[in-house]
Protein backbone atom coordinates (compact mmCIF):
# COMPACT_ATOMS: atom_id res chain seq x y z
CA UNK A 1 0.00 0.00 0.00
CA UNK A 2 1.26 3.46 -1.04
CA UNK A 3 2.60 5.54 2.03
CA UNK A 4 0.91 8.48 0.78
CA UNK A 5 -2.81 6.05 1.97
CA UNK A 6 -3.90 6.61 5.58
CA UNK A 7 -6.83 3.53 6.59
CA UNK A 8 -8.75 4.19 9.28
CA UNK A 9 -7.54 3.23 12.63
CA UNK A 10 -11.29 1.64 13.92
CA UNK A 11 -14.55 3.06 13.74
CA UNK A 12 -15.01 5.03 17.19
CA UNK A 13 -12.76 7.41 18.47
CA UNK A 14 -9.80 9.03 17.08
CA UNK A 15 -9.98 7.13 14.08
CA UNK A 16 -6.58 9.90 11.95
CA UNK A 17 -4.28 11.57 13.88
CA UNK A 18 -1.34 13.19 10.49
CA UNK A 19 0.83 15.60 12.42
CA UNK A 20 4.27 17.37 10.61
CA UNK A 21 6.61 14.37 12.60
CA UNK A 22 4.89 11.24 11.42
CA UNK A 23 3.71 13.01 8.18
CA UNK A 24 7.83 13.81 7.22
CA UNK A 25 6.62 17.59 6.63
CA UNK A 26 6.62 20.73 8.24
CA UNK A 27 2.57 22.59 8.39
CA UNK A 28 -0.17 20.70 8.22
CA UNK A 29 -1.96 18.57 10.86
CA UNK A 30 -5.28 16.58 10.53
CA UNK A 31 -7.42 14.19 13.06
CA UNK A 32 -10.60 12.73 12.41
CA UNK A 33 -12.63 11.28 15.39
CA UNK A 34 -15.82 8.77 14.95
CA UNK A 35 -17.97 9.82 17.59
CA UNK A 36 -21.30 8.56 19.01
CA UNK A 37 -23.73 10.28 21.50
CA UNK A 38 -21.94 11.29 25.18
CA UNK A 39 -18.51 10.91 23.27
CA UNK A 40 -15.98 12.93 23.91
CA UNK A 41 -13.19 14.87 21.88
CA UNK A 42 -10.29 17.26 23.45
CA UNK A 43 -7.27 18.79 22.28
CA UNK A 44 -4.83 21.36 23.13
CA UNK A 45 -3.37 23.90 20.51
CA UNK A 46 -0.41 24.56 21.77
CA UNK A 47 2.01 26.44 19.09
CA UNK A 48 -1.18 25.64 16.38
CA UNK A 49 -4.20 26.64 15.08
CA UNK A 50 -7.02 24.82 14.79
CA UNK A 51 -10.32 24.41 12.60
CA UNK A 52 -13.10 22.33 13.94
CA UNK A 53 -15.52 20.87 11.07
CA UNK A 54 -18.01 18.93 11.84
CA UNK A 55 -18.18 16.48 8.72
CA UNK A 56 -22.00 14.94 9.82
CA UNK A 57 -23.76 15.23 12.77
CA UNK A 58 -24.30 17.25 15.46
CA UNK A 59 -22.14 17.77 18.94
CA UNK A 60 -21.49 20.29 22.03
CA UNK A 61 -18.05 21.79 21.55
CA UNK A 62 -16.96 24.82 24.13
CA UNK A 63 -13.19 26.64 23.70
CA UNK A 64 -11.63 27.08 27.21
CA UNK A 65 -14.95 28.86 28.87
CA UNK A 66 -17.04 30.28 25.96
CA UNK A 67 -19.71 26.91 25.11
CA UNK A 68 -20.82 27.49 21.90
CA UNK A 69 -23.78 24.99 22.17
CA UNK A 70 -24.82 21.77 19.77
CA UNK A 71 -23.69 22.59 16.53
CA UNK A 72 -24.23 20.80 13.21
CA UNK A 73 -27.23 20.90 10.57
CA UNK A 74 -26.23 17.93 8.31
CA UNK A 75 -26.60 14.58 9.47
CA UNK A 76 -25.03 13.13 6.73
CA UNK A 77 -22.45 14.28 4.81
CA UNK A 78 -23.98 13.44 1.40
CA UNK A 79 -26.94 16.08 2.02
CA UNK A 80 -24.61 18.55 0.82
CA UNK A 81 -25.53 21.69 3.07
CA UNK A 82 -22.30 23.70 4.82
CA UNK A 83 -20.90 22.53 7.88
CA UNK A 84 -20.88 23.73 11.20
CA UNK A 85 -17.07 25.21 11.66
CA UNK A 86 -15.23 26.86 14.24
CA UNK A 87 -11.44 28.20 14.70
CA UNK A 88 -9.46 27.69 17.81
CA UNK A 89 -6.20 29.71 17.88
CA UNK A 90 -3.32 28.98 19.50
CA UNK A 91 -3.01 27.66 23.24
CA UNK A 92 -6.53 26.72 23.49
CA UNK A 93 -8.39 23.41 25.11
CA UNK A 94 -11.05 22.57 23.31
CA UNK A 95 -13.95 19.74 23.88
CA UNK A 96 -16.61 18.28 22.02
CA UNK A 97 -18.99 16.28 23.16
CA UNK A 98 -21.45 14.46 20.47
CA UNK A 99 -25.07 14.37 20.60
CA UNK A 100 -25.96 12.30 17.84
CA UNK A 101 -23.33 10.07 15.82
CA UNK A 102 -20.98 12.54 14.40
CA UNK A 103 -17.66 13.22 12.58
CA UNK A 104 -15.43 15.31 13.87
CA UNK A 105 -12.38 16.77 11.22
CA UNK A 106 -9.42 18.96 13.59
CA UNK A 107 -7.77 20.87 11.01
CA UNK A 108 -4.46 21.88 12.51
CA UNK A 109 -1.36 24.58 11.14
CA UNK A 110 0.84 26.84 13.20
CA UNK A 111 -0.31 29.31 14.50
CA UNK A 112 0.48 33.03 12.85
CA UNK A 113 -0.92 36.33 13.87
CA UNK A 114 -3.89 37.25 16.51
CA UNK A 115 -7.09 35.61 15.68
CA UNK A 116 -9.65 34.96 18.05
CA UNK A 117 -12.01 32.19 18.59
CA UNK A 118 -15.36 32.22 16.29
CA UNK A 119 -17.92 29.78 14.26
CA UNK A 120 -17.66 30.27 10.36
CA UNK A 121 -20.91 31.06 9.22
CA UNK A 122 -21.75 32.17 5.50
CA UNK A 123 -20.18 29.48 3.75
CA UNK A 124 -21.28 29.57 0.35
CA UNK A 125 -21.62 26.89 -2.08
CA UNK A 126 -19.39 27.06 -5.25
CA UNK A 127 -19.38 25.26 -8.70
CA UNK A 128 -16.11 24.46 -10.26
CA UNK A 129 -15.58 23.03 -13.59
CA UNK A 130 -17.70 22.09 -16.55
CA UNK A 131 -19.13 18.50 -18.03
CA UNK A 132 -17.75 15.25 -15.86
CA UNK A 133 -15.11 17.82 -14.42
CA UNK A 134 -18.05 19.56 -12.37
CA UNK A 135 -18.03 19.53 -8.74
CA UNK A 136 -19.28 21.69 -5.39
CA UNK A 137 -17.24 23.47 -3.63
CA UNK A 138 -17.60 24.74 0.32
CA UNK A 139 -14.50 27.48 0.64
CA UNK A 140 -14.67 27.21 4.63
CA UNK A 141 -11.41 28.96 5.00
CA UNK A 142 -9.99 30.04 2.15
CA UNK A 143 -7.35 33.11 1.96
CA UNK A 144 -10.61 35.67 0.60
CA UNK A 145 -11.67 34.51 4.75
CA UNK A 146 -9.29 36.62 6.51
CA UNK A 147 -9.77 34.60 9.96
CA UNK A 148 -6.55 32.59 10.18
CA UNK A 149 -2.80 32.59 10.28
CA UNK A 150 -1.79 29.45 8.30
CA UNK A 151 -4.61 27.18 7.39
CA UNK A 152 -6.32 26.75 3.90
CA UNK A 153 -9.42 24.45 4.72
CA UNK A 154 -12.33 23.45 1.79
CA UNK A 155 -14.94 20.77 1.28
CA UNK A 156 -15.61 19.49 -2.58
CA UNK A 157 -18.53 16.95 -3.78
CA UNK A 158 -17.30 15.34 -6.83
CA UNK A 159 -20.58 13.61 -8.85
CA UNK A 160 -20.42 10.37 -10.13
CA UNK A 161 -18.45 9.47 -12.92
CA UNK A 162 -16.56 12.69 -12.00
CA UNK A 163 -13.30 14.19 -11.80
CA UNK A 164 -11.83 16.62 -9.44
CA UNK A 165 -8.63 18.54 -8.39
CA UNK A 166 -8.52 18.47 -12.37
CA UNK A 167 -6.87 19.38 -14.54
CA UNK A 168 -3.82 17.91 -12.83
CA UNK A 169 -2.51 20.74 -10.50
CA UNK A 170 1.03 21.25 -8.15
CA UNK A 171 1.58 23.51 -5.58
CA UNK A 172 4.53 22.74 -4.11
CA UNK A 173 7.28 25.72 -4.71
CA UNK A 174 7.89 28.64 -2.39
CA UNK A 175 7.28 30.71 -5.84
CA UNK A 176 4.71 33.24 -4.76
CA UNK A 177 2.82 35.00 -6.75
CA UNK A 178 3.52 32.57 -9.28
CA UNK A 179 3.13 29.22 -7.15
CA UNK A 180 2.97 28.64 -3.22
CA UNK A 181 3.81 25.59 -1.39
CA UNK A 182 1.25 23.85 0.17
CA UNK A 183 1.29 20.58 2.19
CA UNK A 184 -1.99 19.04 1.82
CA UNK A 185 -4.46 16.16 3.16
CA UNK A 186 -7.67 14.71 1.52
CA UNK A 187 -10.21 12.62 4.15
CA UNK A 188 -12.40 10.62 1.81
CA UNK A 189 -16.05 9.60 1.81
CA UNK A 190 -17.90 7.53 -0.41
CA UNK A 191 -21.51 7.26 -1.41
CA UNK A 192 -22.44 4.58 -1.26
CA UNK A 193 -20.10 3.98 1.70
CA UNK A 194 -18.57 0.90 0.34
CA UNK A 195 -17.61 2.52 -3.02
CA UNK A 196 -14.28 3.36 -3.70
CA UNK A 197 -12.58 6.17 -5.87
CA UNK A 198 -9.22 6.88 -7.14
CA UNK A 199 -6.38 9.39 -6.55
CA UNK A 200 -2.78 10.24 -8.39
CA UNK A 201 0.04 11.58 -6.81
CA UNK A 202 2.79 11.90 -8.85
CA UNK A 203 5.78 14.77 -9.89
CA UNK A 204 6.85 15.78 -13.38
CA UNK A 205 9.92 14.04 -13.15
CA UNK A 206 8.76 10.85 -11.77
CA UNK A 207 10.61 10.52 -8.59
CA UNK A 208 6.84 10.39 -7.00
CA UNK A 209 3.67 8.46 -8.77
CA UNK A 210 1.24 6.65 -6.72
CA UNK A 211 -2.09 5.92 -7.74
CA UNK A 212 -4.46 4.49 -4.96
CA UNK A 213 -7.44 2.92 -5.16
CA UNK A 214 -9.40 5.27 -1.87
CA UNK A 215 -12.27 4.35 0.44
CA UNK A 216 -14.95 5.82 2.98
CA UNK A 217 -13.07 7.30 5.61
CA UNK A 218 -9.34 7.05 4.16
CA UNK A 219 -6.91 10.48 4.36
CA UNK A 220 -3.96 10.84 1.30
CA UNK A 221 -1.14 13.05 1.89
CA UNK A 222 -0.13 15.37 -0.79
CA UNK A 223 3.45 16.46 -0.06
CA UNK A 224 3.94 17.58 -3.51
CA UNK A 225 3.39 17.00 -6.98
CA UNK A 226 -0.36 17.02 -9.34
CA UNK A 227 -2.89 15.24 -7.34
CA UNK A 228 -6.64 14.73 -9.02
CA UNK A 229 -9.30 12.75 -8.33
CA UNK A 230 -12.09 9.92 -10.44
CA UNK A 231 -15.34 8.59 -8.62
CA UNK A 232 -16.89 5.85 -10.79
CA UNK A 233 -20.20 5.36 -12.13
CA UNK A 234 -22.65 4.98 -9.01
CA UNK A 235 -20.26 6.90 -6.46
CA UNK A 236 -19.97 10.11 -5.05
CA UNK A 237 -17.12 11.34 -3.69
CA UNK A 238 -16.34 13.85 -0.56
CA UNK A 239 -13.30 15.01 0.61
CA UNK A 240 -12.06 17.83 3.01
CA UNK A 241 -9.12 19.19 2.04
CA UNK A 242 -6.77 20.86 4.67
CA UNK A 243 -3.67 22.78 2.95
CA UNK A 244 -0.75 24.84 5.09
CA UNK A 245 2.74 26.14 4.06
CA UNK A 246 4.73 29.23 4.35
CA UNK A 247 1.99 31.79 2.98
CA UNK A 248 -1.88 31.44 3.42
CA UNK A 249 -2.52 31.67 -0.43
CA UNK A 250 -3.57 29.29 -2.70
CA UNK A 251 -1.06 29.69 -6.08
CA UNK A 252 -1.31 26.45 -8.25
CA UNK A 253 0.04 25.36 -11.85
CA UNK A 254 -1.29 22.66 -13.98
CA UNK A 255 0.21 20.09 -15.19
CA UNK A 256 1.73 21.30 -18.96
CA UNK A 257 0.64 18.52 -20.71
CA UNK A 258 -3.28 18.84 -19.22
CA UNK A 259 -3.18 22.53 -19.22
CA UNK A 260 -5.53 22.47 -22.32
CA UNK A 261 -8.11 21.58 -20.49
CA UNK A 262 -8.25 24.47 -18.30
CA UNK A 263 -7.89 26.49 -21.56
CA UNK A 264 -10.01 25.21 -23.44
CA UNK A 265 -12.76 24.88 -20.32
CA UNK A 266 -12.36 28.69 -19.88
CA UNK A 267 -12.80 29.70 -22.94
Amino acid sequence: MSHLLIRPQGVRGKVHEVSPENAGWRHVGFEAHRMQPGDVATGATGDREAILVLVEGKARISVEKTNFGELGQRMNVFEGTPPAALYVPGAKHWAATATTDCVLAVCLAPAKGNYPVRLIEGIARVTRGVGPNTRFIHPIAMEERDIAGSLLVTEVFTPAGHWSSYPPHRHDEDDYPNMTYLEETYYHRLNPAQGFGFQRVWTEDGALDETMAVHDHDVVLVPKGHHPCGAPHGYEMYYLNVMAGPLRKWRFKNHPDHQWIATRDAG
